[in-house]
């Protein structure tokens, strides 16, 4: 599964609509609401907005603090947190697992239950693993048998003075009647991240849909019960993100069948926000040459 996803399989943005039209000012107030949201999600705990390093853990012992004799040096704002050195994460490639060993001074928490000593952290689930220490939070990934340790201060100064997304006006024009067709079989999309690693994505079909009398088509990634788009339209890197932009479904449309595919929910990926994820980036087939002037832009 992409790694984000991780992060962004816990985010949902787009659900699944009948094809019926809603009128204009159901359209409109029902877009606004998604938009806030949205702008909700991105401002809560442990979001985008709060991330402030990404480490990579090398194998056997890691530790880490603020302090620079660390292998993972902390940001200095979170030198009160605790003591110098916090602990130490243990990498085992050989069978992927990663264990938290706290100083006996430390204590940190687990969806709210305190812990202290040795705790491994649990990379298979979608739900991201996150312990926590006042301000601090941090949990850690694994891809091919690299792993790397994610840090949030969920007082950075990102996050206390975000001023909110940037949205083009909801248009109808831009929520389009789909239809969904799905591969004979399902195939792989590999899919490069903005780091240059090349990902394999499952790709169970596609959505065909026309705007202004032209067809266009755009390959689905399957994710959990429902689809994720990873495109690019020719408004990237002007009013919008240069990287593109993502849509979800809820739920897989039944096979060859019409939905609406609602452009004014196409979202900035986190790596519009931070330096300290990663993202995917549109494969060839999924780059527009016309403009789709809806959803969020980018914020300059």
């Amino acid at each position: 599964m992409i790694y984000r996803f991780a992060l962004i399989s816990c985010w949902i943005l787009l659900i699944w609509l009948p094809c019926p039209v809603a009128s204009a000012d159901d359209f409109e107030q029902q877009t606004h609401e998604w938009q806030k949201e949205r702008e909700e999600r991105l401002r809560g705990g442990n979001g985008w907005l709060t991330l402030v390093g990404r480490f990579s853990l090398q194998a056997g012992s890691n530790s880490f603090g603020v302090d620079a004799a660390n292998d993972v040096v902390l940001p200095s704002d979170l030198r009160e947190i605790g003591p110098a050195r916090l602990g130490t994460i243990d990498v085992n490639p050989l069978d992927g697992t990663v264990v938290l060993k706290l100083a006996a001074s430390v204590a940190m928490s687990s969806e709210g239950v305190e812990f202290r000593g040795e705790r491994p952290f649990h990379l298979a689930q979608e739900k991201r693993d996150w312990v926590s220490l006042g301000r601090m939070s941090m949990h850690v990934t694994g891809q091919d048998g690299n792993f790397f340790l994610r840090i949030a201060d969920n007082q950075a100064e990102l996050r206390n003075k975000f001023p909110g997304c940037q949205w083009y006006p909801p248009n109808a024009k831009y929520r389009v009647t789909a239809r969904y067709i799905p591969y004979a079989e399902e195939k792989t999309l590999s899919i490069k991240n903005v780091l240059g690693d090349l990902l394999q994505q499952p790709c169970c079909g596609y959505a065909e849909f026309s705007l202004d009398g032209v067809n266009y088509r755009l390959d689905a990634i399957r994710e959990g019960e429902g689809l994720f788009f990873v495109f690019r339209d020719a408004t990237a890197g002007e009013s919008t993100y240069g990287g593109g932009r993502f849509i979800d479904i809820e739920r897989r449309p039944s096979d060859n069948s019409e939905f609406v595919l609602d452009f004014n929910r196409a979202y900035n990926p986190p790596c519009a926000f931070s330096k300290y994820t990663t993202c995917p980036l549109p494969p060839p087939q999924n780059v527009l040459n016309v403009p789709i002037e809806a959803g969020e832009k980018l914020k300059r």
